[in-house]
């Protein structure tokens, strides 16, 4: 069976619609002014807001990828800000009217409760957030915020007469010669600090406007607008302060356990930043590909063991050039999967550069797409945008499930035991790293007057709580203090980090049942991924299997299996 995905065809809008303004608002004027008759004429109504959902966001899409692919071409920004400056902001009063046509509608009463109540509640919500005098700042907030990715794709170093981005420089890190890691990483380190000041700057900006935004609204402060505005109606920040208890309890003395087991592996006197990153047992570095087109082959060859409809996805994919895998000078820094509404099959951008956690990008973005491609049926783009927890929870899970068929990538038992073990070493040093950020960004916008100092001191306080005593950062204070520079949801996406946390979780839970089912849990994910937005954050996880939970004695249960595990990966 070949599971290849027709795309929408436009019945409501034009085919060869050209994206000016003056020829998109007519179709917003005519669903405004529209007279609705039955229940019948409300489902096509909204079958048609969608349609024009649809083409937007994929000419959006389409116009971000390009532009992070070559951010020194001029003619592409030019055309995502033109979108941005002249589309967005017009959009956002239109939407606003249709959400309250749709919420004053005496026949919304007669939708499907089960299948509209997500969509329903998220339409209240909205319209409780809108504020005409917020449509410029969250303007600004979008162009700004783009700015970080300007900066970051600038960042390259010189070493040994060569140029190399700060991710294609990152391998050298890897190498068991310690000499080459230091000399990288304070050339990494060096480079970053030259930018430090423009960073905070920038940050200080999007503080201030995300401040006003929420002031606007109607909020003391952005953490409390945020939570609203990314519809988290299945937790509360309190709730983030138990995931972040429970991770400080578990799973650091776990990481730091690890980090002693590295001295100790390594024989050093003192683990340096430097030494993070080189295999625990000092080993060269794995090199599972050397091109971005071996790969995806390589990833395909993995899909197909696990279930032959993954890998027909970045079959498809592939053949209609959805892929920008290599890193390159200019291309903006990072990985994404962008889901285009349209066409069916999205898009999977990333910076590979041989190593192997490219292939952990390479899997995570695969199951990003895998859950672009099996909601792509749903009726209508509200029942597809998918909330963090849901998304994160596809991607994490692929990361986990796959590793069964790693054998695609390397060509012996020990490098797969290897590969595996990082993977997993990864998970215990990510997860106190997500309770740091998002702890982070709480009290950065509780407290908004903070100054650069003071975000400082309680950022080296977070590490403190949530990082390695075993590290020594001698020489390099500077850099620790500005260590959150590095994570761009911090800039680009708010608030929107502590769902890898919570995902990963449950991707521990999918892996522990795949391992007594396999058949049954990937039938599971499936039918999970296939839900869309429909459901709630809790049935969904429900649907594939397991809790949507992040107490200590289910973090407690999670954080024991994952330290089984790896013990199994030691002689």
């Amino acid at each position: 069976m070949n599971h290849i995905l027709p795309p929408l065809e436009r019945k409501y809008i034009a085919k060869n619609l050209e994206f000016l303004w003056e020829n998109i608002a007519p179709y917003f004027e005519e669903l405004i002014s529209r007279k609705i008759k039955n229940t019948v004429e409300l489902i096509q109504w909204l079958k048609d807001k969608s349609e024009l959902d649809a083409a937007l966001e994929e000419e959006f899409a389409w116009r971000y990828i390009r532009m992070n692919i070559d951010t020194r071409d001029q003619e592409l920004a030019k055309k995502f800000h033109y979108f941005v400056q002249e589309i967005n902001p017009k959009i956002a009063p239109f939407e606003d009217q249709l959400n309250k046509k749709l919420s004053s509608s005496e026949y919304k009463k007669d939708l499907n409760q089960s299948e509209f109540k997500i969509l329903l509640r998220t339409v209240e919500n909205q319209i409780k957030l809108y504020r005409e005098e917020n449509i410029p700042l969250l303007t600004k907030l979008e162009e700004d915020s783009q700015k970080y990715g300007a900066i970051s794709a600038e960042m390259s170093i010189n070493y040994n007469e060569k140029e190399y981005t700060i991710q294609q420089a990152s391998k050298f890190l890897k190498e068991t010669d310690r000499t080459i890691r230091e000399r990288v990483f304070d050339l990494i380190s060096k480079r970053r600090l030259q930018d430090k000041d423009s960073l905070n700057e920038l940050f200080n900006q999007l503080i201030q406007l995300r401040t006003q935004v929420a002031i606007n609204a109607g909020f003391d402060n952005y953490r409390d607008y945020k939570f609203e505005a990314m519809a988290r109606f299945d937790y509360s920040p309190e709730d983030c302060f138990e995931f972040h208890e429970s991770i400080k309890k578990y799973v650091v003395p776990l990481a730091e356990e690890v980090q002693l087991k590295r001295k100790e592996l390594l024989q050093l006197d003192k683990l340096k930043p430097w030494d993070n990153a080189v295999d625990i047992e000092g080993k060269a570095p794995l090199k599972p590909f050397e091109t971005g087109e071996e790969l995806l082959s390589k990833t395909i060859a993995c899909f197909s063991k696990l279930d032959p409809f993954f890998a027909n996805c970045l079959i498809q994919m592939q053949e209609k050039k959805h892929l920008d895998l290599e890193s390159k000078k200019g291309k903006a820094p990072g990985g994404f999967n962008y889901p285009l509404y349209e066409s069916g099959y999205p898009f999977i951008y990333m910076n590979a550069v041989g190593s192997f956690r490219d292939i952990t990008t390479m899997v995570h973005e695969g199951g990003h797409a895998i859950h672009s491609v099996l909601s792509h049926p749903l009726e209508l783009v509200e029942f597809k945008n998918l909330t963090s927890e849901i998304a994160e929870l596809a991607s994490m899970s692929m990361e986990l499930i796959s590793m069964d068929h790693w054998d695609v990538f390397f060509d012996n038992e020990e490098d797969i035991t290897r590969a595996k073990r990082d993977q997993l070493l990864d998970i215990l040093s990510t997860l106190p790293w997500v309770a740091c950020i998002d702890k982070f960004q709480h009290w950065i916008y509780t407290k908004p007057s903070h100054t650069v100092a003071d975000r400082e001191n309680y950022w080296l306080s977070l590490l403190n709580e949530f990082g390695s005593n075993t590290v020594d950062w001698t020489g390099y204070e500077d850099d620790r203090k500005n260590m959150w520079q590095k994570q761009l949801h911090l800039y680009e996406v708010p608030f929107y980090y502590i769902e890898y946390g919570m995902a990963q979780l449950g991707a521990i839970a999918i892996w522990k049942n795949f391992r007594e089912n396999p058949e049954k849990t990937i039938q599971q994910y499936k039918d999970a991924l296939s839900l869309g937005y429909t459901k709630s954050i809790g049935e969904i996880y429900e649907t594939a299997g397991i809790s949507f939970d992040f107490s200590s004695e289910y973090v407690k249960e999670l954080a024991s299996f994952i330290h089984q595990e790896i013990n199994k990966t030691f002689k």
